[in-house]
């Protein structure tokens, strides 16, 4: 499946009669043929987060969008984050006091209003060791103003005893453990909520299409007017012609400026930043957040029923295609978090998946883990805009400030067909929005009628995961009662939300399913024996 198009039609919940939206699905064909014929005003170039936020910001002012990816959408750093919404703590450290605030309003309209459906508020314990980098007081002290600039949404920061904070992890590790500062943020999952986000692009008007590379720009007296494209899936070569084009690549994003201009300087620095998931040894209520030096904590987040590690801040200078994780970044993610985490939990053994995404950083010297995480926009010798850095947290903002730059560039190409920004919603909600405790019961209250009952942990997964679009899912299970059978006993995941991610979420593989679009992946469950069936699936559309 490719592109959605944005007439929803109405559907019903099989069970309870409540409106439902669906969209009609278009071939790749199909796609690359309304790619090549259309003239577009901006043609996006890069799937991650950034450039999605943009093509659907796009899309809202009236323009007409196209976004491509050589790879899957969020397909590479954009679902390789810490996966959370937050503030920024250690922002407080260098005096980045308006930038956290910042941060915490985009955070807040993000898990309050945008998408509560897939986030949610976790509670991070900042432990403070005898000999460490910081003291009780101080962190005190920085979690309170930390709270006060999210207006005590969160509740107030503060400090708690060690025994306390225990009870909620009991694998904190209490050897000259002096006290425990208390603070709030948020956690998602990256790859879903970036492709909702796709979703909402398309549902405004947007034409989009992954696994689709771009091999050349094209150029009318010196501009670039679009670009040449190779499907990946099939070979197909087509191109397409837009006004203006955005280099949104990321760590890539020098490799097309030089496809622009041969002569472009480097612009930025890459800095490597690596994961681990682990399975719990215990229930886990709280994250930790565990100073390891002046700048840097290291991570420990309860998250898809397993435990997540990270992270590490090196400078790279490799291909970006060729980012792992070694074996030295795992010594050093797990060394790091024995700070204050017990050993039984961070046995080797306990390892499910790792994974690495690369932060785009603007180009000059000093250490990686200092460096601003701002965004930056430039514009080629071409006309081609490049767009790089920025953070999850803010990825509505940086879409805003995208299209903000478009209509006030010289000679105003497309100011006169787009509504400006400040005309629009502020807190335009993604699709699904719901309340994901409302849609769980409403899954278990209609599940079984007349199909095969959901099981708990699966209603809720589907409510966090895809909020009221779970209905969709619920009712392809109901008709064919195979595709409500878990993918893998030990995972929520049930057989209809690979039918559902092939037909309406753009899986063209199954890393794009198992990966992104369920957590079969992460978990250590995607099984050779998963892997063909969900390829035959995939191959059955």
């Amino acid at each position: 499946m490719t592109t959605l198009q944005s007439v929803p039609s109405p559907g019903t919940h099989p069970a309870s009669g409540s409106a439902v939206s669906s969209l009609k699905a278009a071939s790749r064909a199909e796609t690359r043929e309304q790619l090549s014929k259309a003239t577009y005003d901006l043609l996006v170039i890069g799937g991650g987060i950034l450039g999605i936020s943009t093509a659907w910001h796009a899309a809202q002012s009236g323009l007409r969008v196209a976004l491509v990816d050589a790879g899957d959408f969020a397909g590479a750093t954009s679902s390789a984050s810490s996966k959370l919404l937050h503030g920024g703590l250690r922002y407080l450290q260098t005096g980045a006091v308006k930038l956290v605030a910042e941060n915490h309003f985009e955070r807040r309209a993000v898990s309050r209003q945008v998408a509560p459906h897939l986030s949610n508020p976790l509670t991070f314990y900042l432990p403070v060791y005898k000999g460490g980098p910081h003291g009780a007081a101080k962190l005190g002290a920085g979690v309170f103003a930390y709270s006060a600039l999210s207006a005590f949404g969160d509740g107030v920061g503060h400090v708690i005893s060690a025994a306390k904070a225990q009870r909620d992890v009991p694998e904190l590790r209490t050897e000259n453990l002096k006290a425990v500062a208390v603070y709030g943020d948020d956690q998602m999952n990256d790859s879903r909520m970036a492709l909702m986000t796709v979703r909402a692009a398309a549902e405004a008007g947007a034409t989009v299409l992954n696994h689709a590379e771009v091999t050349g720009l094209r150029f009318v007296k010196g501009r670039v007017t679009g670009a040449e494209l190779k499907d990946r899936t099939d070979g197909t070569e087509f191109g397409v012609t837009a006004r203006l084009v955005l280099n949104a690549t990321g760590p890539w994003v020098d490799h097309l400026r030089r496809m622009e201009d041969p002569e472009a300087a480097p612009s930025i620095r890459l800095s490597k930043g690596a994961h681990l998931v682990l399975k719990r040894t215990s229930p886990w209520r709280a994250a930790l957040a565990t100073p390891i030096d002046k700048y840097r904590i290291t991570f420990a987040l309860p998250w898809e029923d397993m435990l997540l590690l990270g992270t590490t801040d090196e400078e790279y200078e490799g291909d970006p295609a060729d980012v792992a994780v070694n074996d030295n970044d795992v010594t050093q993610i797990l060394d790091e978090a024995a700070f204050s985490i017990r050993d039984q939990q961070l046995s080797r053994d306990l390892i499910t998946y790792s994974f690495a995404g690369l932060r785009v950083l603007p180009g000059g010297p000093g250490d990686t883990s200092k460096a601003k995480r701002e965004t930056v926009v430039t514009e080629g010798r071409g006309g081609m805009l490049s767009v790089a850095g920025g953070k999850w947290t803010t990825f509505r903002h940086i879409g805003r400030t995208v299209m903000n730059k478009l209509a006030t560039l010289p000679g105003r190409p497309l100011a006169e067909d787009m509504e400006p920004m400040e005309h629009l919603p502020k807190k335009l909600p993604l699709p699904g929005i719901a309340n994901p405790n409302a849609v769980a019961h409403r899954l278990l209250v209609d599940g079984g009628t007349p199909g095969p009952r959901i099981a708990a942990d699966t209603a809720r997964h589907l409510a966090t995961h895809y909020g009221s679009l779970s209905f969709d899912i619920a009712r392809l299970a109901n008709e064919d009662p195979a595709l409500a059978e878990r993918i893998h006993p030990d995972a929520p995941e049930i057989w209809a939300q690979v039918v559902y991610a092939r037909d309406n979420e753009w899986a063209e593989t199954a890393d794009d399913v198992l990966r992104r679009r369920t957590t079969l992946t992460i978990r250590g469950l995607a099984t050779d024996e998963i892997r063909s069936r969900v390829e035959d699936m995939l191959g059955s559309r």
